[in-house]
């Protein structure tokens, strides 16, 4: 059946059900959130708000931009369009809460194609403590996906323009591993195996750094930027914000080795460039280093260090000590 002959109100019906059935609770959100009061399927969603910071982020994915039906299952493509937004929360150290879906939507799109979109995006919400309250359907030449997203921090949240020279620069989890599943997918190179299905794991269904990112500003930790797009590039933005300059260590990058199997050429450039790992870069004082990494996951690791100079210039070192300008080659919608 496809959603022009069930009708719009007939697809919001539809998921409106889904939503309330398969939900892991009434709120289905973190206990630092808010009592829902309207639930999805009126006008607005409304919620009881609290003594805390709240967190509202934005994201969209388009249809040939970011993805396509053919390289997509559309239940991956639930998980991956929430996720980012999920990882933006995470980057400020706080709790995600409440979702807003609006969709683009070619007339002729099957409607068991967007049951299957929601079954992703009910499996990462389910995980994460996220209740999906409603959103919007518009007809749209191309399809795509518009998610807002509410978080809550119980303190300060972790900023961009919070790094000092002096600092060390950490990342808390691998790199290069969804920037490989893409080239994976793109059918470049043909690989087959255990490498091709952590690859496209790492690509098609990323964990947001929500733990990690609690971790962190539990322990005063005030700098950090989710890598959405590229390493070189979300360090670019967090030392341009903060007025600092960055030295990256190339041989410090922590990267899987099924990774390097799979991409023995070109590892360090997926790892620097490729974008969508949703781990965190965060930087801190070396004493409060010391005390933060031990508490995160084995993968994190300190990969350089914040300096006095040109702010936003990332500069890489290579094992011989070689120094050298980094491009900022991540992701850019416009570029």
């Amino acid at each position: 059946m496809k959603i022009s002959e069930l009708g719009e109100f007939g697809v919001i019906a539809l998921l409106n059900a889904m939503i309330v059935e398969q939900r892991t609770g009434a709120d289905n959100a973190s206990a630092s959130g808010f009592r829902l009061v309207v639930d999805t399927g009126d006008d607005t969603a409304a919620w009881k708000t609290a003594e805390a910071t709240e967190l509202f982020t934005t994201d969209t994915v388009v249809e040939g931009v970011h993805f396509t039906r053919n390289t997509t299952p559309w239940s991956d493509l639930g998980w991956k369009s929430l996720a980012s937004n999920i990882s933006d929360i995470a980057a400020m150290g706080g709790l995600p809460l409440y979702a807003l879906v609006t969709l683009g939507l070619p007339p002729e799109t099957e409607v068991e194609d967007i049951r299957e979109l929601y079954q992703g995006m009910l499996r990462i919400a389910n995980t994460y403590g996220v209740a999906l309250v409603g959103g919007d359907m518009v007809r749209s030449p191309a399809m795509f996906i518009t998610i807002s997203l509410t978080g809550v921090h119980p303190g300060q949240p972790m900023l961009r323009s919070a790094a000092r020279a002096g600092d060390e620069i950490a990342v808390t989890g691998l790199l290069g591993g969804s920037g490989g599943g893409l080239q994976l997918t793109l059918g470049n190179p043909e690989l087959s195996g255990e490498a091709a299905d952590y690859l496209q794991r790492c690509h098609r269904l990323p964990e947001p750094a929500v733990a990690q990112g609690r971790t962190l500003a539990d322990h005063g930790v005030s700098a950090a930027i989710d890598v959405s797009d590229g390493l070189t590039d979300d360090l670019s933005k967090l030392s341009s914000a903060s007025g600092v300059a960055a030295r990256v260590y190339i041989d410090r990058l922590p990267v899987h080795p099924l990774l390097k199997q799979a991409f023995p050429e070109n590892f360090l450039e997926l790892a620097l460039n490729g974008g969508e790992d949703y781990v965190l870069l965060f930087t801190a004082a070396p004493e409060l280093m010391r005390s933060v990494l031990p508490l995160l996951p084995v993968e994190a690791a300190v990969i350089g260090e914040a300096v006095s100079g040109e702010p936003g210039q990332v500069r890489l070192v290579d094992p011989l000590g070689v120094e050298s300008v980094a491009d900022r080659a991540g992701w850019d919608h416009f570029g």
